[in-house]
């Protein structure tokens, strides 16, 4: 079983850059690439955190080789084992949760607070994923035929590729490879181009973790390169996505030509319908949480405010307030709310969307500049939107940034048949003090997870995570039910005479 030491394998010193270099993880070694390339902090564009090898498709075969090699052995080895090496990862996670979190916040962006967050839940997910290794259960059945047995179990599916997004750059490689390795899966991990550091510091945490060589492997570098040969590699057998409709839409017909599971996260314009009868403190304080906090930058963040005429006014003012009490700046600086975007790219089209609306006719109400800070970043001023309408392209496309609309509507039938009237269906939710509207609500809401007086962004780690139409396809990510896409179901007969 080869471990590696911390600090001594897989970090060195250019002469010229004097910056760190990070290598892809396959086969238990720490293998350079071909180049390196910065990770820039959002919030002060002189700092490099650090730079990071660049693979290629040979490093992917490289590893689908070692994964190749290591499933046996770890598909059907011991799940003690299995789940120790799980706990320890949850453990040293979690006990360095404020320098993983810093680091986090200086390369995506989110506020110190949210970056630790999400480390923390990061390690809440693989101890629990440790006890699942020990939960696995299957059927014991009578057939039809007497005398024979029917034993229905759950196998590991093999070598499964992950291919992570850039705004959650700790839990979402956590919630994809804690599963896939307790289910005994072996892991080839891809993460977004833009965010590497807090992957290579989950995948030198896994490498001294007791898991052996070749179970889990970090390659990074583009997705059009590293992404596409993991999801046309015959050797991969799964492939679990989350990012852009376009981009999963691509690896889903990939997957069906090579026969591949495939599970998809991608797009969101989730709904925050506000009724008359609402507590508007709260509806106000929730619904600039989901909109305007991690800038914005979640996939369930709510981005479409559609609220009753009677609370309308009221509603704009009170949000508008609030905005204004919202400090933008430096991710690390304590009392900073809103950080900065992510990458000039998204900024960019932040900035589009708000042209696109004003041109479209809605009332850019608060926010939605450029902003100047004491170091040069990708920072904006959260935007608000109001006297919109449900047809705007503001309204129907994702813009994935801190901008949001509010959508007027006479009644709650109203604001149910806008809040379905999309494309996506993540997340929504409502805010109401009517347990009639709030239980139809959840019933007849077209999406996979519904908030009531509570932010569309926030689900537990034990519960399943997904949604419906453009947003998902395939088994549900985290909890239980993420052994649906992570095992096969084999049923077995026997005979005993």
């Amino acid at each position: 079983m080869k471990t590696l030491q911390r600090d001594s394998l897989n970090e060195r010193k250019d002469s010229s850059m004097k910056t760190l270099q990070h290598d892809n993880l396959i086969a238990g070694e720490w293998k350079k690439g071909a180049s390196y390339s910065p990770n820039i902090n959002p919030s002060n564009l002189a700092d490099v955190v650090a730079e990071y090898t660049q693979g290629d498709a040979g490093d992917v075969d490289a590893a689908v080789a070692a994964a190749t090699a290591a499933f046996p052995a770890w598909a059907t080895g011991s799940i003690q084992a299995r789940s120790d090496a799980l706990d320890k990862i949850g453990t040293e996670i979690l006990a360095r949760r404020d320098e993983l979190g810093t680091l986090l916040s200086r390369e995506e962006g989110k506020t110190k607070p949210e970056g630790i967050g999400e480390v923390t839940r990061a390690g809440q997910i693989f101890k629990f994923f440790a006890g699942e290794c020990l939960r696995l259960s299957g059927e014991l059945l009578p057939s039809v035929r007497p005398g024979i047995s029917v034993e229905i179990t759950r196998e590991p599916v093999g070598v499964v590729g992950l291919i992570t997004p850039w705004n959650f750059p700790m839990a979402i490689p956590a919630w994809k490879s804690a599963p896939a390795l307790a289910f005994g899966n072996c892991v080839i991990l891809k993460p977004a181009d833009i965010v590497p550091a807090s992957a290579w510091a989950l995948a030198e945490i896994i490498s001294r973790s007791g898991i052996p060589a070749g179970v889990f492997n970090l390659v990074m570098g583009r997705g059009s390169v590293i992404g596409d040969a993991m999801v046309r590699h015959a050797g991969v057998h799964a492939i679990s996505f989350t990012g852009s409709v376009g981009v999963g839409q691509r690896i889903a017909e990939a997957c069906v030509q090579g026969h591949k599971k495939v599970q998809l996260e991608m797009g969101g314009k989730n709904p925050q319908v506000v009724l008359d009868d609402a507590d508007l403190g709260k509806a106000v304080e929730l619904s600039v949480q989901s909109a305007f906090y991690a800038t914005g930058q979640r996939c369930t963040a709510a981005s479409r405010l559609i609220v009753t005429e009677g609370i309308y006014s009221k509603f704009i003012d009170a949000v508008e307030r609030r905005m204004a009490k919202l400090t933008v700046g430096d991710a690390l600086a304590q009392g900073t709310d809103i950080g900065p975007v992510s990458s000039q790219s998204q900024l960019e089209q932040d900035l589009s969307y708000i042209e696109i609306g004003q041109r479209e006719g809605a009332t850019l109400a608060v926010g939605g500049e450029r902003l100047t800070r004491a170091t040069e970043g990708f920072f904006m001023a959260p935007a608000l939107f109001s006297e919109s309408s449900a047809s705007m392209r503001i309204n129907r496309e994702e813009i994935f940034g801190p901008v949001a609309s509010v959508i007027r509507v006479k009644d709650y039938d109203e604001a149910l048949a806008t809040a379905n009237d999309t494309a996506f269906g993540l997340s929504a939710g409502i805010a109401t003090t009517s347990l009639k509207h709030a239980t139809h609500f959840k019933r007849h809401c077209q999406a996979g997870m519904v908030m009531v007086n509570l932010p569309t962004a926030g689900v537990d780690y034990h519960v399943p995570f997904g949604g419906r139409k453009g947003s998902s396809y395939g088994p549900r990510e985290q909890g239980r039910y993420a052994q649906e896409f992570f095992t096969t179901v084999k049923t077995a007969y026997t005979d005993p005479n």
